[in-house]
Formats: C-alpha cells, structure tokens, sequence
C-alpha cells in the first residue's frame, strides 16, 4: 500500500513520472544484489551458473545471468516431465493392475493358471495385493490349481535408463522399471525395500533387521554389531550386484534410534509376484503351481482389477520427493498411450513433442530421461523459467503447483525436499519450487511470492560444484533476494 501511494504521489507531483520506471529501478536493485552474490561467493568459483527470473504476470525476463546455457538440470527435469504427462495422460489418469484366469472355476478350485498384469502402477502397496486377495476370495476363489504368473509386458524390458550409474544400480532411487512392481511405503518408492535396523540389547549383540513389507524374497546378511552408547553409528546397508543378498556391516551404539534405509530390488517382477502370493496364501487361497514371469495369453477371463490414486494424486509423491522411478515410468507410459510401445526411446519422443506446445525448444536441449539422473542431460535456465511460465494457462496447472515442494513447511508431503530449507518468515511458505542434486549439481525452479506481492518465476543452475551442498544454501540465498523485492 505505502508503495503505491508513493507512486500516485509522484504521479501527482510529477505527471510526466511513468509508473514502470519504479519496475526498472527494482530490476536494477535485484541485479545488483543478485550479481554481488554470484561474484563473491567463494562456493561459485570454477563452476557454472545459469539463473532465470520471470515475472509471473506477463513472463518478461527480469533478470538473468547465462539464462541461454545449457546445463544438468538434476532433478529439475521432473518439472518438465510432470508437465507433459499432465498434458498427455490428464489429471484423472489412473495405471490399472490386473488379475486374469485362463482356468474355471470347480468346487472353490480354479483349475487353471491366475495371471497379474501389471500395467504400469508406481503406487502398488502390498495391501494392495491383499485387497486383491480379497476380492478373489469373495468370488470363492479358495485353491489355484495352476500357475502365477506375472505379466509385466506393457513396458519393454529395458530395465535402466541409459546413463543411470551402475554405482546408483542397488539404490531406491535407481531401482528397476518395470510394468508390473511395488513399493515398501506410502513414500511409494517404488522397485525398493525398506530395511530397518535397532540396535541389539547389550554391547557386543548383533544389531537387529527387519524388512518391509515382510517377505523372503530377499536374504539379509548381517554382519553389524551393537556397541557403547558414547560410540558413533557407521551403518551400510547394500545389496549385492543382481542379487537380492542384503549385507548390513558397521556398528550401532546401544540406545540408537532406529535407522531405516530403503534398497533397491533385484528384478521387481518377480518381487512383486512373490508379495501378491504371499497375499492370496495369507487369506486363504492355496497356489499349488510355481510363480513365473509370463503373457497372459488370448481370450482370458478378467477377475478383478486395480485402479491407482489419480495422476493429479501421484503428482504430490513424485514431485515432492524427487522420485526418479515415478518419472522414468511415466516417461514409458506416454510412450506406450500415444505409440503403444512403453519404451524410453518413444516416451521420450511424445515428452519432446509436448515441449514444444509450451514454447521450449527441444531441438537445443539434450534429454535422455525423465528424472534427470542423468549427467548427460542438458537445458538452459531460460527453457525451464519458459516452462514454468507456459504452464499457468493449463486446466491442470493447479495439480502441478500443489505437487511443488514448499519452503520450511515441515510436514512431508507439504514441504516436501524443501521441509528443511528456507525456513525464515521472509520465505517460509513463499517458495513453490523443484529440488535437484546430482554429485557437483544443484538446481532449484520454481515460483517466489516477493515482499510487494508479486510472483517471479525463477530457475537457478549450478553445475561444476565441488560441494553441491553449499551450492543449496547459495540458491536459498538467491531466492531470498527475489522474496524481498
């Protein structure tokens, strides 16, 4: 308010004095504050930066420092991939999980085989495959006189993207793609297990694992063992190469809170096959043939089927959390709805032709996934603030933003990567913005209410870092600046 009577009163003073020249001197306050950072921050030197800043209103460049070059966005190119499918699939799309019979129904005996078709669900629980269970028993559904097999088809059997690092291979966030999976949590980490880990009783005890959900599908190997109390924790806990063998080494001093580490699995297929028939064994229902991966053939019959949360739903895990397989998975599902072939190479065609509806310009970008793992990957500053921009005109924008970690709120899905950062009153809750880190990166795109109450869109590249953590604090930083314009 006090700004604006300041403004109508040189106006009244001065009638040739033109209101937009208000906007030019901030313009030149913001540049200088930003330019004195970028200059003198020792964390900077040596590496390579690219800021964007937008006004929301109108999407004029209202500062920028080599907003034109191309960088690794990390995980800010979620923000493009979540805006394509979006576009492509809608706020309401749902991945369905199916289950078929090629057998009848005798006495309470399916005499036949029970397929599981997966079709994509980065979402599956194992109370998912319990209601299934459920709904199987009520048909009266009590023996399976055949096989389980699991029909992971729907995607092609590319199970990496292609420059995902093989040091990143047993990770929750590397985790394997495939049609037909599950996750430990309502996290939805999908193609992962949760391990959690307590110390023992006394010094000397192994430390005590337990795995989530419960399941023999892999083996744990434990070799950590409890010590003193005024003893530092050195926990690791990894999974052999393409094997399900889970070795937890170190120490955990008596007293410790537990520690809980999610890992990715070796071929979740078959992992998620293994849950559902542990699922159908838990209520009831005997399976007397062996667990295969498999088709579901020709003129089979439909039992039931399983409907995931809405897009706009799964949007709020994906974003908040950075999810790298919620991406990946999507890429290879607007490949298979809009070429019927869920592969990278086609998903990340439909992404690319998606881009251009909103002004980019795929043709000078390098995107080689969906979540932004790789190093290879390569976008302009300038493109993501377009984006971001770009979007507020579309019917879904507001499952879009809603999805955007917020600054300093604590609650998970509310603040998201962003629950712990930015958490002074001049930017808590003020910040809306995408998360990245790859080792020597960090990103930051989002939206920044300002002080005057004005929204900027920016998007901040920091590449070539030698320590990606200060390069976060050297972002709040910068978006401090914009908040208090």
């Amino acid at each position: 308010m006090r700004v604006l009577l300041f403004v109508m009163a040189l106006c009244f003073v001065f009638p040739s004095f033109n209101p937009s020249n208000v906007l030019a001197i901030n313009s030149s306050v913001l540049e200088d504050r930003m330019n004195d950072l970028i200059n003198n921050s020792p964390d900077l030197q040596g590496g390579v930066i690219g800021i964007s800043i937008r006004s929301a209103a109108d999407g004029q460049i209202l500062y920028q420092h080599q907003g034109d070059v191309r960088l690794r966005p990390a995980s800010n190119m979620k923000l493009l991939t979540a805006a394509a499918a979006l576009n492509v699939l809608g706020e309401n799309y749902t991945f369905t999980t199916e289950v078929h019979t090629d057998g009848q129904l005798k006495k309470k005996t399916l005499q036949g085989n029970l397929y599981l078709k997966g079709k994509g669900d980065p979402t599956l629980l194992k109370s998912d495959f319990d209601q299934l269970a459920k709904k199987l028993l009520k048909q009266g559904i009590q023996k399976i006189k055949g096989q389980l097999v699991g029909d992971d088809t729907w995607y092609d059997h590319s199970r990496y993207s292609i420059d995902l690092p093989w040091s990143d291979e047993t990770t929750y966030y590397g985790a394997q793609i495939s049609a037909l999976t599950a996750a430990p949590t309502s996290d939805y980490e999908t193609g992962s297990i949760e391990i959690k880990v307590t110390p023992g009783e006394k010094e000397g005890e192994k430390v005590k694992a337990v795995v989530n959900p419960k399941t023999n599908y892999v083996k744990i190997i434990n070799k950590a063992v409890t010590t003193s109390a005024n003893e530092k924790k050195d926990i690791i806990i990894e999974r052999e190469h393409a094997k399900n063998s889970i070795i937890i080494e170190g120490t955990l001093p008596v007293g410790s809170k537990t520690i809980k580490e999610k890992v990715g699995i070796w071929n979740p297929t078959r992992y998620a096959l293994s849950l559902f028939k542990q699922s159908l064994e838990e209520h009831g229902i005997k399976v007397t043939g062996k667990i295969k991966i498999g088709k579901v053939p020709n003129h089979t019959k439909i039992l039931t089927i399983h409907h995931s949360m809405p897009l706009s739903q799964l949007m709020v895990p994906y974003m908040k959390l950075s999810n790298n397989v919620h991406a990946e998975v999507l890429v290879k599902e607007m490949g298979k709805v809009i070429h019927g072939d869920g592969s990278w190479e086609k998903g990340l065609e439909v992404l690319n032709a998606e881009l251009k509806k909103f002004g980019l310009q795929p043709n000078n970008m390098v995107i080689r996934d969906g979540s932004g793992v790789s190093h290879v990957t390569l976008i302009s500053a300038n493109q993501i603030s377009q984006l971001l921009y770009a979007v507020q005109k579309e019917k879904w924008f507001h499952s879009f933003l809603h999805s955007l970690p917020v600054s300093g709120e604590s609650e998970k899905m509310v603040g998201g990567s962003l629950r712990n950062r930015m958490k002074t009153a001049d930017v808590k809750g003020r910040v809306k913005a995408k998360t990245g880190t790859l080792t020597t990166v960090s990103s930051l795109s989002g939206y920044v209410t300002t002080k005057s109450g004005e929204t900027f869109i920016f998007s901040i590249l920091l590449n070539n870092l030698l320590d990606e953590s200060k390069g976060k604090k050297i972002e709040d930083q910068l978006v401090s600046i914009m908040a208090n314009q």
